[in-house]
């Protein structure tokens, strides 16, 4: 039976009498028993009673509090406790007005894992097996550019075999293209001693670590000696690994080698969400940094935000640090954690990098946000476009051109039509090649252009922002000779299908668009539905000229029993399946019997 408004207050108020002078997690539920809210609190009843007894300045809180209809709590030994049962729960259950908290397993790792002779191998899931995780990396192609190099460096093996002991002496494996290559030293067949191969992972452990000074000292002697001995192709080599080896290390900031193992946190906010960078400080370097956008669900403080991100970052990352380098202090104490608000220094530096990153990166979210609200995708696109393309006024409307023909037999092409990004079908046209004889792609293309736009003229209407030309060099030449004779000028461009160039008009470098461009994404759609609305006018042309052939061949019937049989079935195959009456009833009785006769000889 459904509360009234007055007894589901004095049954709240009854719960909030009810918890204890002790810190825990509460959760509020909804009238369906579905959990809204967790939170935590050094004091549940204080914190819990605050919600019903003060009017709230945020209007999700009042929404929050109005849908109220049950409250669960669950008392812990410690603040320390409770922030982290809050933040298990908040991406167990993910409450509707809690801070949106997600176990992000998409970051890549790189993992050694816990076996004989182990591998290094990347993942985007971390396992609790006993394996050695370093990361998570923001980049998929810093995490494989590593990998190659540990394995041009160390002949570490690739291979998935079940390296024991005991398989290994009872020679239970064969030596693989690898170890013949010289990219594996043979650990399954004992040629690789398990001193020298760990000796290997315990560099690259420090490599990972960010503890690589000592590797590239070594590299830079290698390459010394190789250039000294007249190998300038294995010094460029080694050199070219030095520049990755470098670049990993100082990918943020070189910062004073007495700083080992430190984490570093700073928090901005807008309306809409909280962002929090984090950095991660070992033997001098900055080896791990990356900025993370919370949502608010409703109005959060930022001491208790902080509170959340660190916790929640630092189990994403495995982290142990013991300094923690803050803004401000946040609203909890972890055990064995020093919280660092620094004035001056190296630590005052390293917080002052890590509020620009968070900085850059609010303003970046709230531009996209500005630029998503007041401008239409489709727009946004075509300005793309017009920038990539250097054209002088925004491509609303843009024409595609395609070919069409087998062997030289019924030549069509194709013209489509995009406005606002959009294709505007009703404005697709289909040509048939009237005054090329064969396989002439550039022929064709210049006749279509011409007949296309001179009807333009002819008839006054409004000229494309831009033409696309499906083929390169020589179909763009023949377009523009159209272009050229009608006396007008329109952008147009080539896109060749083998590399997807762009051609322009008497420049023989083509332009490489990057392949995640929303521009070559939209020239290619053009291209695409030029070249399916070509070929789709060219098979059915192809088919309805085998029909007519076939019923031409049938004796006594004319060009207008044919037109009246494809009108009225479309096929020959259905034609086939007719009855008499049912010929008949369309062609009359004389002309039914001659075609009927003509697929029914036997009848």
């Amino acid at each position: 039976m459904k509360n009234t408004n007055d007894s589901l207050e004095i049954n709240l108020k009854q719960l909030v009498s009810l918890l204890p002078d002790a810190p825990g997690i509460y959760q509020f539920l909804d009238k369906s028993g579905v959990i809204i809210y967790i939170g935590k609190a050094k004091n549940l009843k204080k914190r819990v009673s605050s919600y019903f007894s003060k009017i709230h300045d945020s209007g999700k809180t009042r929404v929050l509090v109005r849908k109220i209809e049950d409250i669960h709590h669950l008392v812990v030994d410690s603040e320390e406790d409770a922030l982290f049962l809050e933040n298990n729960l908040i991406k167990k259950y993910q409450p509707r007005y809690n801070v949106l908290l997600k176990d992000d397993k998409t970051f890549p790792w790189i993992v050694i894992p816990n076996e004989p002779f182990p591998r290094i191998i990347h993942t985007r899931t971390v396992i609790k097996d006993g394996s050695t995780y370093f990361g998570p990396y923001t980049s998929g192609l810093m995490v494989k550019t590593l990998l190659e190099l540990f394995r041009k460096l160390y002949p570490i093996r690739t291979c998935s075999l079940a390296l024991s002991e005991t398989n290994i002496k009872a020679g239970k494996f064969k030596v693989c293209l690898e170890y013949h290559l010289g990219n594996c030293k043979g650990p399954c067949i004992g040629e690789y001693s398990n001193e020298l191969y760990f000796s290997h992972i315990k560099e690259i452990k420090n490599i990972l670590k960010g503890n690589i000074a000592s590797v590239v000292k070594y590299m830079k002697h290698n390459m010394t000696d190789l250039a000294n001995s007249y190998e300038f192709e294995k010094a460029e080599v080694v050199r070219l690994k030095i520049a990755v080896l470098e670049s990993f290390q100082s990918k943020s900031t070189i910062v004073n080698p007495k700083l080992h193992d430190v984490d570093v946190f700073s928090i901005d906010e807008d309306e809409i969400s909280a962002y929090v960078n984090f950095l991660k400080v070992s033997n001098g370097a900055i080896i791990q940094a990356y900025t993370v956008e919370y949502r608010k669900r409703m109005e959060v403080l930022l001491p208790e935000l902080l509170s959340l991100a660190i916790v929640e970052i630092r189990e994403r990352v495995n982290s142990l640090s013991r300094e923690i380098i803050v803004p401000f202090l946040p609203d909890v104490e972890l055990s064995g954690i020093e919280f660092t608000i620094p004035k001056i220094g190296d630590k005052k530096s390293l917080l002052e990098l890590s509020e620009r990153n968070v900085k850059f990166f609010k303003l970046e979210k709230m531009k996209q946000r500005s630029i998503v609200k007041k401008e239409p995708n489709e727009v946004r696109v075509l300005k793309t476009l017009q920038k990539d393309l250097n054209l002088s006024k925004l491509p609303i409307h843009i024409e595609c051109f395609d070919n069409s023909n087998i062997q030289g037999n019924f030549p069509v092409a194709a013209c489509v039509v995009f406005k606002n990004a959009k294709p505007s079908k009703k404005d697709y046209r289909h040509f048939n090649i009237k005054t090329v004889e064969g396989p002439d792609d550039f022929a064709s293309m210049e006749e279509v252009v011409f007949r296309r736009y001179k009807r333009f003229i002819d008839e006054a209407l409004d000229l494309p922002n831009l033409i696309i030309i499906d083929g390169g060099k020589g179909q763009l030449g023949a377009a523009l000779n159209s272009l050229s004779l009608l006396g007008i000028s329109i952008p147009i461009i080539g896109i060749a299908k083998r590399l997807e160039e762009i051609f322009f008009p008497g420049d023989p470098v083509p332009l490489y668009l990057d392949k995640n461009s929303e521009s070559l994404k939209l020239i290619q759609q053009l291209r695409n539905e030029a070249h399916r609305f070509g070929i789709t006018f060219h098979r059915n042309l192809r088919s309805n000229q085998f029909i007519k052939s076939e019923l031409d061949s049938i004796k006594g019937i004319g060009e207008n029993t044919i037109k009246k049989l494809l009108t009225q079935f479309k096929s020959i195959k259905e034609i086939k399946l007719l009855t008499f009456n049912e010929l008949e009833a369309v062609v009359g009785k004389s002309r039914a019997q001659i075609v009927f006769d003509y697929f029914h000889p036997n009848k």
